[in-house]
């Protein structure tokens, strides 16, 4: 168990940084850089937990799958993070930290709000998916009026209005026309003229018979010449009652025709309009729908983000908790860069001090076999010089040894010719023997003999081997 945890603190160690040669010199920096591992490891598997919440939001996919990608991206946040904490060097100077730290802690804070979002979005889903829910409504609300505010479906109201008055005048005969008041006005201006002219009638009948019965009038019973006066009136309006009943009667046909006429045409129209507005409700409807499906499955981040603000507008308790949660998520992210540096603030421990050894001593031994390789490389070009030039010298000895036995050899042959020679004749009184051996045949064959001699040295191969040094 014991062995267990001790490659479980050497591998945090070495993932915080450490140099394993130097930390087995310096073990008391050990717990500390078995402690930065911690927190690296703390701050990957937060990144891999608010991936894979990200992930399910966003895409939808399987948990499992998400894991794996939240993984990765807990693996990546940790190269990142390690990478932040390996280039910060000890260094007491407060410029040069600063320098070392600000861009980092600004890589940090960019890491630690990717890290935090989807945390607090999923701390804090309950209450987002019951905003998303009012959201989409109001989406859904907002669309339908676009809709219907469109130049396509304007008329659809009219028109369902229409159909609703022609399924009326259908039903009635024509009778509920709007359209035939006018007609209608006329018959009741004829049913009023012919009300008037039966209750003169009727007053003209009893007057005429009261005369008869010499109740009223003269007081003469019988039938005088007042009854005869009384009569003809009520003959003649009896005879304005009948061409008033008359035009009546023409009036009521009149609207019974318009009536005939005004059903006739509505339906004839009513099955236009009506796929007309079938047509139109139908295209409205699919729109709407289409709608409907993707606002309700557009619970993306952005949607939940959106929520979220929401709720913290309306809710500052809410919008308190997000902020200290999301700044609780960002701190864990910023912790190792933020240890990192306080500890370079500090005293430099027996591990840096055998660190920056080591490192200046690497330095030195890289120097010393530069120099090493250096020097062997030019005395290995200057013993090759020397090689060549002595072959050279060689090969120039061979040549000139070659050359003075050739003309040994043009000499031999010369004074064997000579010896087989007649006796020359003694010179001429102050003549030198020189001038004797430049002329006649002993020049020709000894020129002879030296250009043979010299052609037989050219054709013959040069020794090119290179001589061992």
């Amino acid at each position: 168990m014991s062995e267990r945890r001790r490659r479980l603190g050497d591998g945090l160690a070495v993932l915080a940084g450490a140099r394993p040669d130097v930390l087995a010199a310096a073990p008391g920096a050990r717990p500390r850089f078995v402690a930065l591992g911690g927190v690296l490891l703390s701050t990957g598997a937060l990144a891999a937990v608010s991936a894979a919440f990200a992930v399910a939001m966003a895409l939808g996919v399987w948990w499992p799958l998400a894991l794996l990608v939240g993984l990765g991206w807990g693996a990546v946040v940790v190269n990142l993070d390690r990478m932040l904490l390996v280039g910060m060097a000890h260094d007491s100077s407060l410029k040069r930290n600063l320098a070392m730290a600000v861009p980092r802690v600004g890589l940090a804070l960019v890491l630690g709000v990717v890290v935090a979002t989807p945390l607090t979005l999923q701390v804090f889903h309950k209450e987002i998916d019951a905003e998303i829910v009012v959201m989409q409504a109001e989406a859904a609300d907002a669309h339908r009026q676009t809709l219907e505010a469109d130049t396509r479906f304007a008329g659809l109201p009219e028109l369902e209005e229409r159909i609703a008055a022609q399924e009326a005048v259908v039903a009635t005969g024509g009778a509920s026309d709007p359209g035939l008041a006018a007609v209608r006005d006329a018959v009741t201006a004829e049913q009023a003229v012919l009300d008037s002219a039966l209750v003169l009638s009727r007053e003209l009948d009893a007057k005429a018979q009261c005369e008869l019965d010499g109740t009223c009038g003269t007081g003469d019973a019988g039938t005088g010449e007042a009854y005869a006066q009384a009569r003809a009136a009520a003959d003649a309006q009896a005879a304005v009652v009948a061409a008033a009943r008359s035009e009546l009667d023409a009036a009521v046909a009149a609207v019974g025709a318009a009536e005939g006429r005004s059903a006739q045409l509505a339906t004839s129209s009513l099955d236009g309009d009506r796929a007309e507005f079938t047509r139109l409700t139908a295209e409205l409807d699919r729109l709407q729908a289409a709608f409907d499906a993707q606002n309700e499955g557009s619970g993306g981040i952005l949607l939940r983000l959106e929520a979220l603000d929401r709720l913290g507008d309306e809710n500052g308790t809410l919008a308190a908790a997000q902020f200290m949660l999301s700044l609780l998520f960002m701190c864990v992210e910023v912790l190792p860069v933020l240890m990192k540096l306080l500890l370079n603030f500090s005293p430099p421990t027996a591990y840096d001090r055998l660190a920056a050894m080591r490192d200046s001593g690497d330095v030195d031994l890289e120097e010393m076999a530069q120099e090493s390789r250096r020097t062997v490389a030019q005395a290995k070009e200057e013993l090759l010089v020397l090689a060549e030039k002595e072959r050279v010298d060689r090969q120039k000895e061979a040549i000139l040894a070659r050359r003075r036995a050739a003309l040994a050899e043009v000499a031999a042959r010369v004074e064997r010719e000579r010896q087989v020679e007649p006796a020359p004749v003694e010179p001429a009184v102050g003549e030198e023997p020189r001038q004797l051996w430049d002329t006649g045949p002993i020049r020709e064959l000894a020129r002879s003999a030296a250009v043979r001699t010299v052609r037989s040295v050219r054709r013959r191969p040069t020794d090119r081997t290179p001589t061992t040094v």
